[in-house]
């Protein structure tokens, strides 16, 4: 099987653009599913983040648009606003080389009306969330009749999230002639009710997961009681020091708590769970991805649709129930070549979750001491990058190289000491080294872009 995209019959402008993002060669699940796709056939694949999938119904759905036409062509329902975010950037990144595409992405937390308004101007493709996209379908500021493509994205945990309903509804509104891919890291049984209830004749891949080819160091070590538990967070967290770090529990509260405390005792880290507000929820990954935060205390719903490239360690606080989704929190580290660290805490009453593990992977897992690591006194906990926030954004037409110039130009700040810059509708992050993060500050707040002038505040 050819791994080229040369060798699927795209556009000569699509091959180029995707050639300036650094796609190379395809990876099993685009090399299996572009064909299908592109032939107009309803897919199921088995996949996960990290696998390649957002170009197989990316590159599929564009393929089918026609940007003359103004209405919704194509939708893509995910679980979550991150996932969503993150989705609707490489479709619009596909996209550059097509002219007057626009992409509107619908999800809970923001704001109803703008989306509204930006609806009432058209749009040819809708990335969103159930319930959000289900809002709108019922208020009438929302119409599916001439979608073509229809893309469930993690289907397994939309169902999981209580989604069918929502689902089910949407999908009624679409035309019955769509095609319809299904993507879903696992196959329960409830993935193969969907699949008869909404597709026709799909063809079913299967990839290996991404993690298998991880190169992960996976250690486990047993603790007693609640407060051992926590101190032996604290003992890892200082033994290994991870750059940057995914804490898995399996509550809302004790994500909270945990990050709390470990802020307490001088790390850096923060929460992420369903109890916070959708601009809280952003600022949390835009720090953390931008290395201003390197500690994400996290639920595994939350943490869903993260892709944060480098991720050195992955701590499971608490081990899951279900040994699949432990594998899948782990393999978030390790990828693209580079070495990963998957701790994990359990208690004496616990030992069958560990079991459960070992029987899943079908080999046994190494359980250390945590009596044979050390802490490293002299250790800065102090994260490499500062955070300054914008009081303007996309819908201020600010762009990341207006931000960028004006750190860079009259200040003379190198851009090497500018980190990743994030852009929303009414905010935009930037990274900031520490040196340079007052000078930064000083600069953006005296200084004009776009021929004004923007509030800016240091946040982390």
């Amino acid at each position: 099987m050819s791994t080229a995209f040369s060798s699927l019959g795209l556009d000569a402008a699509l091959l180029a653009n995707l050639d300036s993002m650094g796609y190379q060669s395809m990876t099993p699940i685009q090399a299996q599913g572009l064909p299908v796709v592109l032939q107009g056939n309803d897919l199921i694949a088995q996949a996960e983040t990290g696998s390649g999938k957002t170009a197989v119904f990316g590159i599929g759905l564009l393929a089918r648009l026609n940007a003359r036409e103004f209405n919704v062509q194509a939708l893509v329902l995910c679980p979550t606003r991150e996932l969503a975010d993150q989705v609707g950037k490489e479709i619009r990144r596909l996209a550059t080389h097509i002219p007057n595409i626009k992409l509107l992405t619908l999800c809970g937390g923001a704001p109803f009306g703008p989306q509204v308004g930006s609806l009432e101007h058209g749009a040819h493709v809708i990335v969103g969330t159930p319930g959000r996209v289900m809002k709108h379908l019922r208020k009438a500021t929302l119409k599916l009749d001439r979608v073509g493509t229809l893309v469930l994205d993690e289907a397994d945990r939309m169902l999981d999230m209580g989604f069918y309903d929502d689902i089910a509804e949407i999908v009624a509104a679409t035309p019955s002639h769509r095609q319809t891919l299904l993507f879903s890291a696992t196959y329960p049984e409830a993935i193969e009710h969907i699949s008869a209830s909404m597709q026709k004749n799909p063809t079913r891949i299967v990839v290996e997961a991404t993690h298998t080819q991880n190169k992960i160091t996976q250690v486990f070590y047993e603790v007693g009681g609640r407060g051992e538990r926590l101190s032996a967070l604290v003992t890892l967290l200082g033994h290994y020091q991870p750059a940057s770090c995914v804490i898995f529990c399996n509550t809302k509260i004790e994500c909270q708590e945990i990050a709390d405390t470990l802020e307490e005792k001088g790390f850096s880290a923060l929460a992420l769970h369903g109890d916070l507000e959708q601009r809280d929820r952003d600022q949390v990954l835009v720090l953390f991805s931008n290395k201003s935060c390197p500690i994400l205390v996290a639920t595994d719903v939350a943490a869903r649709g993260i892709d944060v490239k480098d991720l050195e360690a992955v701590i499971n606080y608490e081990l899951s129930y279900d040994p699949e989704v432990h594998v899948h929190r782990i393999g978030r580290t390790g990828r693209a070549g580079k070495e990963g660290l998957a701790l994990s805490l359990f208690s004496p009453s616990e030992t069958h979750r560990v079991t459960a593990v070992e029987d899943y992977q079908k080999a046994p897992v190494t359980i250390a001491a945590l009596s044979e690591l050390h802490i490293n006194q002299k250790q800065d906990l102090r994260p490499p990058m500062v955070t300054l926030c914008i009081d303007g954004g996309r819908k201020g037409k600010l762009r990341p190289g207006d931000i960028l110039g004006a750190l860079t130009n009259a200040s003379g700040i190198p851009g090497d000491q500018v980190g990743k810059i994030d852009i929303f509708d009414h905010h935009a992050y930037v990274a900031i080294q520490h040196a340079m993060a007052d000078k930064a500050l000083h600069q953006l707040n005296t200084g004009k872009m776009k021929g004004r002038f923007f509030k800016v505040r240091k946040i982390y």
